[in-house]
């Protein structure tokens, strides 16, 4: 074992240790079982009974809130209840403008809170949770010093029928009428099925660029825990999608203008249109993942898309195309770790879901394109933050290590250099290390020392996505992953101890 293998291990032994007893003061909540936190449709609405919580969110003062839902928790309510009342108090507190992301990060973050939840041990799962509501209360705030927005009833009168809302939905939302889009969503999430009003608001979810990739995720992450805590009552959370995916503040009116980030769509739209109804059914091609990370650090959006097109028709199957997407996301987020590459992949994440959830074949093939275009959309983000690195997956795949690594180890060095760390993930998974151990310890560690809502919001995404990409990429995805991951020696949260304090 050398040196610094030895001394790496030592550290992650005496923060795990430290952990532990941190983390003590949990027991004085109620255990939530994997079971519990599985949120079947329709085990909570935003009934009568959630309102007195979604109120106690609202008004109690962040300094006493989590106190108080401690309480809460303590004399019953339940998981399913906080997560429905902490999202329902963000939809109706805070407008995802001027961009859907900043502030709004409140909502897009829940869901992710709630897989890390999902995914930890039953004695941590509420700290994602409470990091959450806090959150909330940040966001709440800088929301009501710069507007005093809150989401306003809908104009009853204006509402269309049930034989009118879905063309009158589609009509607002080709328009970007923010008025008549309000009144529409009202009237589908009424009348229509919740998988047709899904595919109604898959088909804007992706179609531009603004707000890096936050309109997909809001969909995807917003349905998510829609359709796990209920439907009755989705009216609102819908009405805020509507406002999210209509945003083009600062600019003239997509529908009558040409603006860079709407071109990718519109090009891709007639693209998909071409592919046959065999479109699906070609083969894995790894070679053509290669060419697709290759051809991503300089082709234009159309053109990268072009070249999926083209390698579809030829036979190439629709996951050696999603292998290139999160690859060369991973990519630009080590060659500039930070906010744009990490968006990078949530998008990835959320087109991915939205894809998978569709059942509207066209719309399916449109996405696949998009999500490819979506790529130099991002680089050239990048670029405007500053240089990119160098090195590229190529380069990186070159270099080797004589380290037998462990979890433990992996997870300190994190702190220390996350290039050293990511060839640590690479060769304990090439000497037949399991990933779920290691998966499970880099959740555990956001539980720790997650500090914002893109700390929760990445590890939640890549981390689920590791079991999207085939074989052949899998364990590099997850190497790579490091870059935006935190290790065992990185500060703790502030709130570990504020939690600590509430419970008592």
């Amino acid at each position: 074992m050398s040196r610094t293998h030895s001394h790496n291990r030592r550290q992650f032994l005496s923060s795990a240790a430290s952990t532990a007893a941190g983390l003590s003061f949990l027991s004085h909540l109620p255990h939530v079982s994997r079971a519990e936190a599985t949120l079947t449709p329709g085990m909570v609405r935003f009934t009568d009974d959630i309102e007195p919580l979604v109120r106690l969110i609202e008004e109690t003062p962040r300094q006493r809130l989590l106190e108080q839902v401690a309480q809460k928790i303590q004399s019953g309510t339940t998981y399913r209840e906080v997560l429905a009342a902490l999202l329902y108090a963000g939809v109706r507190n805070v407008q995802p403008r001027p961009s859907v992301g900043f502030k709004f990060h409140c909502v897009l973050v829940v869901n992710s809170c709630h897989l890390a939840s999902l995914a930890g041990p039953d004695e941590d799962r509420w700290l994602p949770i409470f990091w959450a509501i806090d959150y909330f209360k940040d966001s709440q705030a800088d929301e009501a010093r710069r507007s005093g927005w809150h989401l306003q009833a809908v104009n009853e009168s204006q509402v269309p029928t049930k034989e009118k809302a879905r063309q009158a939905f589609i009509e607002a939302m080709e328009s970007w009428d923010v008025e008549q889009a309000d009144v529409a969503t009202a009237a589908i999430v009424r009348h229509l099925p919740r998988k047709d009003v899904f595919n109604l608001f898959a088909q804007y979810a992706a179609r531009d660029f603004r707000s890096i990739g936050h309109k997909a995720i809001y969909l995807a992450n917003g349905w998510r825990t829609l359709d796990a805590i209920g439907w009755e009552n989705a009216e609102p959370v819908l009405r805020s999608l509507t406002f999210a995916l209509l945003n083009h503040q600062g600019e003239s009116n997509p529908s009558d203008n040409q603006h860079a980030v709407d071109l990718a769509w519109r090009v891709n739209e007639p693209r998909a249109t071409k592919l046959g109804e065999d479109w699906n059914k070609g083969q894995l091609d790894d070679k053509f993942t290669r060419e697709l990370i290759q051809e991503g650090r300089t082709a234009a959006p159309a053109n990268i898309s072009e070249l999926v097109a083209s390698a579809m028709s030829n036979g190439v199957g629709p996951q050696s195309v999603w292998d290139g997407v999160f690859m060369s996301a991973m990519e630009l987020l080590m060659r500039q770790p930070g906010i744009v590459g990490l968006h990078g992949l949530t998008t990835a994440n959320a087109v991915r879901f939205i894809y998978d959830n569709t059942d509207d074949e066209l719309l399916k093939r449109k996405l696949l394109l998009q999500a490819s275009s979506f790529n130099p959309y991002f680089r050239e983000s990048a670029k405007g933050r500053g240089q990119l690195s160098p090195m590229n997956y190529d380069t990186w795949e070159e270099k080797a290590t004589d380290e037998k690594p462990d979890v433990e180890s992996i997870i300190a060095e994190i702190s220390s250099n996350k290039l050293d760390a990511s060839m640590l993930v690479r060769k304990y998974l090439s000497n037949g290390g399991a990933p779920a151990p290691l998966i499970d310890e880099a959740r555990r560690q956001i539980f720790l020392r997650g500090r914002n809502a893109h700390d929760y919001k990445y590890s939640s995404a890549v981390l689920e996505d590791f079991s999207h990409l085939s074989p052949t990429w899998r364990d590099d995805y997850l190497a790579l992953s490091v870059f935006s991951l935190k290790g065992s020696n990185d500060r703790q949260s502030p709130l570990v101890e504020r939690t600590r304090a509430a419970i008592g």
